[in-house]
C-alpha cells in the first residue's frame, strides 16, 4: 500500500491565530485545502478516500456548487487541482480509481464524483440511511447536501458494513464499519455531528501507522490540540450551518482530543481543510513506475 496526500480544492485564506502546533509556530494567511487520501494497493487498484473538487465544479462553480457557498468559499479554477487530473500526473491512470471512501455527502467531498463513474461509493450506513431513507429523520437535509450536479450520473453509492452487533471498536470509538469487496483494511469510523452519519476513514500506512481523515469533524487543528479547544472564526459559519447535532460534534471533538493524547504515537489525525496541518503532511512523492519496471 502507498499513499499519497492529494489536495483536490484550494479555497479561502485563512488567517492565522497565533500559538504553536506541532510543526511550528503558525506564520501568514493560507489558503484552506480538500484534503484527500489515494491510497495505491497491489490488489484493489487505487481507493480514493474523499474527492474533492471535481473538474466540471471549476468550469461553473456557481452553477454547480451554490453561488452562495461560491462567495464564501472561493474555490479555486484551475483544474490541475482536481482527482482526476493529479492521478494522472502521478503516472497512474485513473480508470483504476474502483472505490472512493467518503467521510459524508457534502459538496466539496463528493465534486469529485462525476469523474470516476464506474467507481463504487463507500460512506458510514448511517450516512447512507440518511440519503435514501423517506423515514429518517435527517433524509431532507441529506439529500439537499448532497448536490444534484454531484449525482446525476447515478454514483455506485454502496453503505460500509457494520459487523453483527455492532461491537466492532477502534481505539475506544464503536460502531465501526469495513469498507466491503477490499483486500486493504479501510474502516469508517463514526465521528457524528455534522452530517447524520459523518465519519472518519481509517488506513494503516505501510509503516504499520494509522492515519485517520476527520472530514469534517473538526476544520481548525486548535480544536483537538488546546484545552480549551479553540475554534477558527473563519470556519465556524460553515461548522455551524452545516452540522446536524450540535452537542455530538462537540462530543466528537472531545474523544479525537483524547485519541491524539492516548495514541499520538500510533494515529495520525487530520480534518479535510485545515492548511496547516495539509502543510505538515502533504510531501511531494514521485511519479509511480510503470508497470512491469
Amino acid at each position: 500500500m502507498r499513499i499519497h496526500h492529494l489536495n483536490c480544492g484550494t479555497l479561502r485564506k485563512i488567517p492565522p491565530l497565533g500559538g504553536e502546533h506541532s510543526g511550528g509556530p503558525e506564520a501568514g494567511a493560507r489558503p484552506a485545502v480538500c484534503h484527500c487520501l489515494l491510497i495505491e494497493t497491489d490488489d484493489d487498484g487505487l481507493i480514493l478516500v474523499d474527492s474533492g473538487l471535481g473538474t466540471a465544479d471549476r468550469h461553473d462553480p456557481e452553477g454547480r456548487l451554490g453561488a452562495e457557498w461560491v462567495a464564501y468559499a472561493q474555490p479555486g479554477r484551475d483544474p490541475q487541482e482536481s482527482a482526476l487530473r493529479q492521478i494522472a500526473g502521478l503516472g497512474l491512470d485513473p480508470r483504476d480509481v474502483r472505490h472512493l471512501v467518503l467521510t459524508h455527502l457534502h459538496r466539496d467531498h463528493t465534486g469529485g464524483l462525476p469523474d470516476f463513474p464506474q467507481a463504487r461509493v463507500h460512506v458510514h450506513p448511517a450516512e447512507f440511511r440518511a440519503l435514501t431513507d423517506p423515514a429518517d429523520p435527517h433524509h431532507r437535509h441529506s439529500l439537499e447536501r448532497f448536490l444534484p450536479a454531484h449525482r446525476a450520473h447515478g454514483p455506485l453509492l454502496t453503505p460500509a458494513v457494520v459487523d453483527e452487533g455492532g461491537e466492532r471498536e477502534w481505539f475506544g470509538f464503536p460502531g465501526v464499519a469495513r469498507v466491503p469487496g477490499l483486500e486493504c483494511e479501510v474502516l469508517l469510523v463514526p465521528l457524528p455531528g455534522h452530517s447524520a452519519g459523518h465519519a472518519g476513514v481509517a488506513v494503516r500506512d505501510r509503516d504499520g501507522r494509522w492515519l485517520l481523515h476527520a472530514g469534517d469533524a473538526y476544520m481548525y487543528h486548535g480544536e483537538i490540540e488546546r484545552t480549551p479547544p479553540l475554534a477558527h472564526p473563519v470556519f465556524a459559519p460553515v461548522q455551524q450551518g452545516a452540522q446536524t447535532d450540535a452537542e455530538a460534534v462537540r462530543a466528537t471533538r472531545g474523544r479525537l482530543y483524547a485519541l491524539r493524547r492516548d495514541h499520538g504515537d500510533r494515529v495520525t489525525v487530520f480534518s479535510a481543510h485545515d492548511p496547516w496541518e495539509w502543510a505538515r503532511l502533504a510531501t511531494p512523492a514521485p511519479p509511480s513506475p510503470p508497470p512491469g519496471s
